[in-house]
This record gives C-alpha cells, structure tokens and sequence, in this order.
C-alpha cells in the first residue's frame, strides 16, 4: 500500500497523530494505527483513556520536580530515604535509571534539562533556584550531580558547584565509569551503580 493514499480519512488522521511522536515514521505509524484497528473497541478505549487521563492529571513533585500522582512523590514521601542527600538528575528518565541500580537511598532533585545556549536553555529555565532553596533549608549535607557527561551537562555541573561552593554542603559528582559523551539513560545499571557508590568530590573530577 502506499502510505501517502489512504483509503480512510480517519486512518490518516490517526497515522499523522502517531508519527508525531519520537522515533517513529510514518511506516511505523501505520502500522501501529492498524494494530490497533485489530484490537476490541474496549482495549482501544481504555488504551485512549490512559493517554487522556495521563496528561490531564500527571503531577510534578513540588519537592523534587518529578513526575508524580500526587503533590509530593513516593520517594519524597517515603520516611526511610535519607532527606540529608540530593542526587541531582536532568529528567524523569535518570531518575528511573539510578532507582534501578538500588544503590541510592538518598532524594533526587530534577532539573528539567540542561544548560544549553545553542538550544536557548539557561539556568533560569530549568530548576536550579529551587535546588539552591533546598539547600539553604539546612537539611542538606551532600549534593551529588549526576548530570549526563556532556559538555552540556559538564557546564551545568559546573554551574551549579559554583551556586553552591560558598554553602556548608558537601559537592560530588560520579565517577567515571560512566564514559565521557554517555547519557545516564543508556548506561548499563551496574557501570551506574558503581560510578555512583563511587562518587568523588566535584573539584576532584574538575582537576583530572
């Protein structure tokens, strides 16, 4: 079939809704709309209400930015984190990443992005301020920056270490295991977790 005629309006509409996403084209596109044209009216139903209802009723944490059914997440929540370290990570997704390793018991803190001139990001966009509030409350000891190793991620890094340099706070980043240029969401959970239980002191990793 080409794929520029369709035989249903309807169908099109769907395949162009479908190929708005990442990482698929419009062949992948039609062939989801078709699977799901395959299913009962039920299953697409409810398939079509979760979607809805995710994006009406989705939350962030007014703690930590994550994503989150209610005010303040389950991490956040949960008593037996310790409230005394912030693991600072650029998305929803690094968090995922770092939870699965099981090695941190501390709170997270995600900045929405990072810094990043080329795409218009400044520090302003993304959620520094309230990192530095966290801080200010005295109930921190330590802040680990977990960021992508990146030059953009090495700049934001290094932005936020100067915010805090002047604080009673203790600043580490990971070690490098995780390779220079990797994205957390693609590292494999132990290299992750090692490089994380292995922290080192940020000024450390800016002098090698």
């Amino acid at each position: 079939m080409n794929i520029d005629k369709y035989p249903s309006r309807l169908l099109e509409n769907a395949v162009n809704e479908f190929s708005k996403l990442p990482g698929i084209g419009r062949k992948s596109a039609l062939r989801l709309v078709l699977h799901l044209l395959r299913q009962d009216v039920e299953d697409v139903t409810i398939f079509g209400n979760s979607l809805i209802q995710l994006r009406s009723e989705i939350q962030h944490c007014k703690v930590c930015h994550n994503i989150s059914d209610t005010e303040t997440c389950q991490i956040c929540a949960n008593p037996a984190r310790n409230e005394s370290v912030i693991c600072v990570v650029e998305n929803i997704r690094d968090v995922m990443s770092i939870e699965n390793t099981q090695q941190f018991n501390g709170l997270y803190h995600v900045l929405g992005g990072i810094i990043s001139p080329m795409d218009g990001i400044g520090p302003s966009d993304l959620e520094i301020e309230s990192l530095i509030n966290r801080v200010d409350s005295g109930k921190i000891i330590e802040v680990i920056l977990a960021l992508s190793t990146t030059m953009e991620g090495d700049t934001t890094n290094f932005y936020i270490f100067r915010k805090l340099k002047d604080k009673n706070v203790k600043v580490s980043t990971l070690a490098r295991g995780v390779s220079i240029g990797d994205e957390l969401e693609y590292t494999d959970e132990i290299t992750l977790g090692r490089s994380l239980t292995n922290r080192v002191p940020y000024e450390s990793s800016v002098g090698k």
